[in-house]
């Protein structure tokens, strides 16, 4: 008899490597190692504020869409927290100073695309950024405050006060995960999204990079 594979296993297991990739970025290294700077905190802050701006508009567009719905949590919002983020490290000025790089304005209109007509594409979306958030990037909140010193001004984004328990909360989207009608070709099509998602984060990371070494040599 054949072992069915539950749709979040099989999700998790083909994208762990691109997962891994984009982790393993040398701007990311470099910041959670302890060579990055305050100013390339602020970079990447600026960044996830396009990215979050785009994700949550298209969740608003989702909300009634039965499939995207069962999905949607006001707890994982995060656009409020970025823009306090972001008004603490620039000043009040901080919409003025930001610029979207070249993968990240590929990626919010990726977002923009699929949120407005594809519930799978966006789920896809909504799983790699927000998991995520409740993953690593509650380490990555922590060592950010250690280093430069912040309390929760400055990490916002990375606190989660209305999840008790990240792990339970992400059990429970697992659950969902398994539990949507999709039939194989639309499951593919969503773990193919899932990998592009990766693949933005990654490429977002280089250029981050690319920004930082430019302006060194400025």
């Amino acid at each position: 008899m054949t072992n069915v594979v539950a749709f979040s296993s099989a999700l998790r297991d083909r994208s762990s490597g691109a997962h891994s990739g984009s982790e393993s970025a040398g701007f990311m290294t470099d910041l959670i190692q302890g060579r990055g700077s305050r100013d390339d905190y602020i970079a990447l802050v600026t960044q996830h504020f396009f990215i979050y701006e785009a994700l949550e508009a298209a969740t608003e567009r989702m909300r009634r869409d039965p499939v995207a719905a069962v999905f949607i949590s006001d707890k994982l919002t995060r656009l409020p927290a970025l823009e306090a983020d972001l008004e603490f490290l620039l000043g009040a000025d901080w919409r003025a100073r930001l610029e979207p790089l070249p993968t990240t304005r590929r990626y919010v209109a990726r977002i923009n695309q699929v949120g407005a007509a594809w519930a799978g594409g966006f789920v896809a979306h909504h799983y790699t950024r927000y998991l995520g958030d409740l993953s690593g990037g509650l380490f990555i909140g922590r060592l950010m405050q250690r280093r430069f010193g912040f309390e929760t001004n400055g990490i916002g984004f990375y606190l989660f006060d209305d999840i008790a328990n990240p792990k339970a909360f992400k059990d429970v989207y697992r659950e969902q995960l398994d539990a949507v009608p999709w039939d194989d070709a639309e499951k593919e099509r969503v773990i193919d999204e899932v990998l592009l998602a990766y693949r933005f984060n990654t490429e977002l990371f280089e250029d981050l990079e690319r920004a930082k070494r430019a302006a060194e040599v400025a």
